[in-house]
């Protein structure tokens, strides 16, 4: 197919394009910039309204991936606002284009993430979790909604509700190697909340799996064995071997990503499963956390 990829610049977005064209598919990437790229585009400005809309034509896919970094900044108000129009925003105005094609593409898989749940103790979450409290959800929530327009279309439209994904090129993951390599690592908190995670090989390959298959509504994009936070930090520091002794001192996380973002990212728990991937037949390379570590960093 002609997939139309928002957000291609980015961790997920970038290997996306990659695997898109090792399957087949021709990737269109949507930017904002104007500089020269090896991969046709589509111009696009979400923040004005702009987008070319003569350009959509023979896109028969969309995988919209674009919005502010949830976690790039400290969490002001107006990096708050950022974060949700970013979203909702850039969706409406996407998926409003998708709509008013003379042929509209065949699926929108829209982003969204595992905050929709908010902050749920042990409590056992799938697709059919009501949506829980807090900024996250409620941006998670907007999000989602924003594809109205496209909604009662002949258009399948799925919500990615990504979890936490692994990967040594950015994300979580990257974020905490450097202290665990230097034996300085260990569990945030308490340790007893739950961690969510995907691998990005994972993660872009459940995405193309539903560019072709019939399934629509929210899907949860997490391996199916979430582990607590103690536990994840004793894996990644017995595969790096190294000691993990200590917690993360809550100063040093308030002092990079402030209270809110550090009880938001790291401190909530949400046990998640991916029901509706695995009941379409998805079958994960990773399923298991610690041959997951190992193959991404040995």
């Amino acid at each position: 197919m002609r997939v139309l990829v928002s957000g291609s610049t980015g961790l997920i977005g970038t290997e996306l394009v990659d695997r898109l064209g090792r399957c087949g598919h021709d990737a269109v990437r949507l930017v904002r910039s104007t500089a020269p790229d090896t991969l046709p585009s589509v111009r696009w400005d979400p923040s004005r309204g702009e987008l070319d809309r003569g350009a959509l034509d023979g896109i028969e896919a969309i995988v919209h991936l674009a919005g502010e970094s949830i976690a790039s900044k400290r969490w002001t108000a107006a990096q708050k606002t950022k974060i949700l129009e970013s979203r909702v925003d850039g969706t409406s105005l996407l998926a409003d284009a998708a709509a008013s094609m003379t042929t509209p593409p065949v699926v929108f898989l829209s982003a969204s993430a595992i905050g929709y749940y908010g902050d749920r103790g042990d409590e056992r979450l799938d697709e059919s979790s009501p949506s829980g409290d807090g900024f996250a959800a409620d941006v998670a929530m907007e999000w989602e909604k924003a594809t109205a327009a496209i909604e009662n279309s002949p258009t399948r439209v799925a919500h990615l509700r990504t979890g936490i994904v692994l990967s040594t090129r950015g994300g979580a993951l990257a974020e905490q190697l450097p202290f665990f390599r230097l034996g300085l690592g260990g569990r945030v908190g308490p340790g007893r909340q739950w961690f969510s995670w995907i691998t990005i090989e994972d993660e872009v390959s459940a995405i193309i799996w539903l560019l072709d298959h019939q399934v629509n509504g929210a899907v949860n994009l997490t391996a199916p064995n979430p582990v607590p936070n103690a536990e994840f930090a004793k894996r990644l520091g017995r595969v790096l071997r190294r000691p993990v002794v200590l917690p993360t001192p809550r100063p040093v996380l308030w002092a990079r990503l402030g209270r809110e973002l550090t009880a938001t990212l790291l401190e909530s728990s949400a046990h998640v499963s991916p029901t509706v991937l695995e009941s379409s037949g998805f079958s994960f390379a990773q399923p298991e956390l610690e041959p997951a570590l190992r193959a991404l960093l040995t």
